[in-house]
């Protein structure tokens, strides 16, 4: 009997439990770039997700592109902090941004509550291109130094940050051309008006078949690109690529920051929502606020670093 009482117990719980972890009213969700790039998919994923565990609430996607997210960043404290405005950030672009001086935020200026995915670095060409690997991508390039452009999201952005390193790491000279995101760099990629793009695995797994991509900044290929190398098979000692997450205005308080991040946390742990991130190339990640300051520390110094070795802003 006692045994009985408990289970009815902790079932009458679980909904209340759920109900906790949801918002009282409606969430708007900010993006820093236009629809049909990576943030707004992944956006869209969650989108999807919190519906199903808090029905009572919507979930609206606003969008303020501009500046490579530079814009809404910079505007984002200027929201209410009520726990029901949250804003899609990414890295390495809130380092980057702020170092090159061309914005109107700090890095300190941002609020991060949750990094939930990162998705790595891949170069690619469309697929009527004349290059079909890597070695073809290097010897066009050494043939013609300066003549290839290569699409990315923002200018001192992750796509930016891996294009110059690439340049660098193969001894080879092509062109950044920035968009403002990678649903533009989309448009011009997949009509062959740029030669190629350095994006991210979700762009190159969710244009499989006009896209074709020639190296990935993995530990291991992809398994849903098996046929493309990774940047260490081919001699450098390179992995990395975007983490997104979100952020909440300064105003917001500490507990609000925390059940905000839960919440993702537990999206972010949803057999529906790894199935998804898995199909788009997306590699989830927990990083809450109990992590956060670490995490942030970190990143600001490799980021940091990195910026200068790679001049960027002085190009």
């Amino acid at each position: 009997m006692k045994k009985l009482f408990a289970s009815l117990t902790l079932g009458l719980l679980a909904p209340w439990a759920l109900a906790q972890s949801c918002p009282e009213k409606n969430m708007l969700y900010w993006q820093a770039f236009p629809p049909g790039g990576e943030s707004d998919l992944s956006a869209r994923h969650q989108q999807i997700m919190l519906k199903k565990r808090c029905a009572a609430i919507d979930t609206i996607i606003q969008y303020k592109a501009g500046a490579g997210g530079g814009l809404m960043w910079g505007q984002m404290n200027q929201l209410p902090g009520d726990g029901q405005n949250v804003v899609g950030i990414n890295l390495p672009h809130i380092v980057f941004q702020p170092l090159e001086g061309q914005v109107q935020y700090k890095t300190q200026d941002v609020t991060p509550a949750f990094w939930f995915h990162f998705t790595p670095d891949i170069l690619v060409v469309p697929e009527q291109s004349p290059i079909k690997n890597f070695a073809d991508f290097i010897k066009a390039a050494k043939a013609s130094p300066g003549t290839l452009n290569l699409g990315g999201s923002g200018l001192n952005s992750a796509n930016h940050a891996a294009h110059e390193r690439m340049n660098a790491a193969f001894g080879v000279k092509s062109n950044y051309i920035p968009y403002k995101g990678t649903g533009d760099m989309a448009t011009a990629a997949l009509g062959a008006q740029i030669d190629g793009a350095m994006t991210y695995t979700a762009f190159a797994i969710n244009n499989k078949g006009r896209i074709r991509g020639l190296a990935v900044a993995m530990e291991k290929r992809h398994p849903l690109m098996p046929d493309v190398p990774t940047f260490k098979e081919l001699g450098v000692d390179w992995v990395d690529g975007a983490y997104r997450g979100i952020g909440v205005p300064k105003s917001t308080t500490p507990e609000a920051r925390k059940k905000i991040a839960d919440l993702w946390m537990a999206l972010n742990n949803e057999p529906e929502m790894k199935e998804l991130a898995a199909k788009s190339g997306f590699e989830l990640v927990n990083v809450g606020t109990d992590q956060m300051d670490a995490f942030m520390k970190d990143k600001i110094r490799l980021y940091t670093e990195g910026a200068k070795r790679l001049e960027l802003g002085k190009k």
